[in-house]
């Protein structure tokens, strides 16, 4: 009880937040009309986005299969993980290697309440879930439940899908995937999603810019999504539009890359 009280009184209903916003994109229920209202104010100029919202979550679901089922990966670090839906990272991997170990990690409450009830791991596996912020990889990587799941000598797939466009150039993106990676053994791997402008066209731009729409997302360009990738082997079919990582057997006719406007990407350390 105490810890319900708790999260009740970290929500803040009258903000939008970026993963009850996704929810709402999604079909859920667990927003607020303050993520409803933003969610129609960017639907309006990026009438795509519930598309993107929907091909995000399946590349997840493409990307953990890649990873459990041909790279051999039995641990995972979930980073942003957003309020459950579907095919979690959990339900993907256990799927096919039932004793897999997933950390959760997310920064609102909301998500973290719906985590411990409903993410519930296979008998022979686990799970866990962390309330941090991505922004501090070191509160992550020291916190006492992620080393009690996970074993950090053998190989990690760590799983950034959809949220490094929040984090802004300031607040230093690139050394907190690097801080994140160089704590995992070689041949772990790094699935990454991330919001751009690269297929929006010039009018909805001006649009947007026009709109004096303030937006907590940082698109980047196809090259600075391949900063994050640094060092690492990528693997086929590289740095894409999701709907186009190993999407062959999703429902056709597939969305063109601007109707999505995410890069999706799946590399190994080696």
């Amino acid at each position: 009880m105490g810890e319900g009280v708790a999260v009740t009184d970290r929500i803040d209903t009258s903000v939008a937040h970026p993963a009850r916003r996704y929810d709402y994109w999604l079909g859920g229920k667990d927003n607020f009309q303050a993520d409803r209202d933003s969610g129609d104010q960017i639907a309006k100029l990026y009438p795509g986005i519930r598309t993107a919202a929907v091909e995000n979550r399946r590349f997840l679901r493409r990307a953990v299969t890649y990873l459990t089922r041909e790279a051999g990966i039995r641990q995972f670090l979930d980073i942003g993980t957003g309020i459950p839906t579907a095919d979690n990272t959990h339900e993907v991997a256990q799927r096919i290697a039932p004793d897999a170990r997933i950390v959760y990690v997310d920064n609102d409450p909301i998500v973290l309440a719906h985590a411990r009830a409903l993410l519930r791991s296979s008998k022979e596996g686990r799970t866990a879930y962390l309330d941090a912020d991505l922004r501090d990889p070191d509160r992550i990587l020291a916190d006492a439940d992620l080393r009690d799941t996970l074993d950090l000598t053998r190989p990690v797939g760590l799983m950034l899908i959809a949220v490094l466009h929040f984090v802004t150039d300031e607040e230093e993106p690139y050394a907190i995937v690097r801080r994140l990676l160089d704590a995992l053994p070689p041949g772990s791997h790094l699935a990454l999603s991330h919001g751009t402008l690269d297929f929006i066209p010039p009018e909805v731009k001006a649009a947007a810019a026009a709109s004096g729409m303030r937006s907590d997302m940082y698109g980047r360009t196809r090259d600075e999504v391949a900063r994050f990738l640094d060092g690492l082997e990528i693997v086929e079919p590289g740095i894409v539009a999701v709907p186009e990582w190993r999407g062959e057997e999703e429902p056709a006719p597939r969305p063109a890359p601007g109707e999505v406007s995410v890069y999706g990407a799946v590399a190994r350390k080696p």
